[in-house]
């Protein structure tokens, strides 16, 4: 399933069973934490902004890239194997940017290495593409990565997150980017036919938004092609929805994508996760809300049915959210983050 931006900003963690959600249960012991990539102000590593994962290297492993915020270093982290999970893990900085909220991976060019996108809020308001090395035995040299900017989108929003997807089905993979403040809104920057020509990039706004937090890829509607699942923090229309992708040709002709409500209306929403939490094979929709509690919308025959999930006593406020058999019972549990 895909990786729940759960680990972004999280402060603490609460473990919550589906069956039994009750904030007053008793607490189990805390789980030991490992750093795989420390703080270090003189190498612009301060205040890690979220992970996103993906196998870089081809050896089945989870590897990780993380933008430092404050610092500006974007990083990727090589996932070393069990044996040497628990101690700092092989990385290299892949480019420096400032003001970055997310790095993720994606081929862009297809020659089958993993590049990193990077998205920038700050003064900065810019996307970047971190090209990795054509020689992979060079990934841990900083000198074979290349750093560039798309011009369609420089200086002119700030950006939150990306998410590469091929939109259009043509010369690889695109990126569907989400913004916040001024002018932000959702949109997707179509790949030209050379992909690693920046300036041929071209932006398709699709929606407004307020302050975009989570673009989930999943098929809402069951008809074969990735719709996007949108959770918008700020603005008149805040709270849950999916855009319906209405097919690569129409996304070629510039059709915009149908917005539907899925729920959280109104209410500050953070990260969110899909994934089916009852059981009955139709995924739901779980979000983070600033008001100490997780909006859990299950999908029906009839729609969308909100139901909420309190937080313990001691969170201010949900920040992450991911969907995950955690004790191996064979039921969903609910791994939530928040400020306290």
């Amino acid at each position: 399933m895909p990786v729940s931006p759960v680990t972004r900003g999280i402060c603490c963690l609460a473990l919550v069973t589906a069956a039994c959600p009750a904030p007053s249960a008793a607490a189990d012991p805390p789980w030991r934490r490992h750093t795989i990539d420390a703080a270090d102000r003189a190498a612009f590593k301060r205040g890690a902004d979220g992970v996103r994962l993906a196998d870089i290297n081809g050896d089945g492993r989870l590897d990780v890239t993380t933008g430092w915020e404050q610092g500006g270093a974007i990083r990727v982290c090589v996932n070393p194997g069990p044996a040497a999970a628990r101690r700092p893990w092989p990385a290299v900085t892949v480019g420096k940017v400032q003001s970055p909220e997310d790095a993720v991976f994606a081929d862009l060019d297809g020659d089958g290495r993993l590049d990193v996108v990077s998205s920038c809020e700050g003064k900065t308001r810019s996307i970047f593409v971190h090209w990795a090395p054509a020689d992979r035995n060079r990934w841990r040299d900083p000198k074979a990565w290349t750093t560039g900017a798309i011009p369609a989108v420089a200086g002119k929003q700030a950006w939150m997150y990306a998410l590469p997807l091929d939109i259009d089905r043509r010369h690889g993979i695109d990126l569907l980017v989400g913004s916040k403040g001024k002018a932000a809104g959702v949109g997707w920057l179509e790949s030209p036919a050379d992909p690693r020509d920046l300036s041929g990039w071209k932006y398709h706004r699709l929606v407004d938004a307020g302050w975009i937090m989570s673009l989930e890829p999943h098929d809402v509607d069951g008809d074969g092609d990735t719709d996007v699942v949108v959770s918008d923090r700020r603005g008149p229309r805040r709270g849950v929805y999916w855009l319906e992708n209405p097919g690569a040709k129409s996304s070629r002709a510039g059709r915009t994508w149908p917005r539907h409500e899925i729920g959280a209306t109104g209410i500050e929403v953070l990260f969110l996760a899909v994934g089916d939490l009852d059981g009955d094979g139709v995924p739901d929709v779980l979000s983070a809300a600033r008001q100490g509690r997780l909006s859990y919308c299950r999908r029906t025959r009839q729609g969308w049915s909100e139901h909420s999930i309190p937080l313990p006593d001691r969170f201010r406020y949900g920040k992450g959210v991911a969907i995950g058999d955690i004790n191996g019972d064979r039921q969903p549990d609910i791994v939530a983050g928040g400020w306290h």
